[in-house]
């Protein structure tokens, strides 16, 4: 995958997010908000990772609405200046890492990148479940709505 369709990928990632926050500031449940902190950590730390700075927050941190949405737009604008200078040959590149639990890995950046993606996606499905259990309406974050309202070229 070339580096300007993960400019699209995450271009949707940060509308979605946004959709999320939206829904959850309608009403939801604590879980709820616990889980998009948690996709805006992670997100934040898979960037560390690949830039090898120093983990700057917990991956399940305890954030309000109003910092998540901060946090959104923050990191939204950190992965889009990474990939807009992001060197073609560098997807293939490899990055060596510790997980949470401290286990040594190596991973390319292109699986990261979608990683990053997929992972966010995964936990707004569970954030939509959690809302409609709560009798909560969640967002409509499907990538084909996203294209279909021009939210994305």
């Amino acid at each position: 995958m070339a580096a300007t369709e993960f400019v699209r990928l995450f271009a949707y990632d940060h509308w979605a997010n946004q959709e999320c926050l939206k829904a959850l500031h309608h009403g939801g449940p604590a879980a709820a908000i616990e889980r998009i902190a948690h996709v805006l950590a992670a997100e934040k730390l898979w960037l560390e990772r690949i830039q090898e700075a120093p983990q700057s927050m917990p991956v399940w941190p305890a954030l309000s609405l109003t910092q998540c949405d901060a946090m959104a737009d923050e990191i939204a604008r950190e992965w889009s200046d990474f990939l807009a200078n992001l060197p073609p040959d560098s997807l293939s590149k490899t990055i060596e890492y510790r997980n949470s639990k401290g286990e040594p890995w190596t991973s390319r950046v292109e699986d990261v990148l979608m990683h990053v993606v997929l992972h966010s996606a995964y936990h707004r499905g569970q954030i939509a479940l959690e809302m409609r259990a709560s009798g909560a309406e969640p967002a409509y974050t499907d990538f084909i709505h996203a294209v279909r309202q021009g939210f994305l070229e």
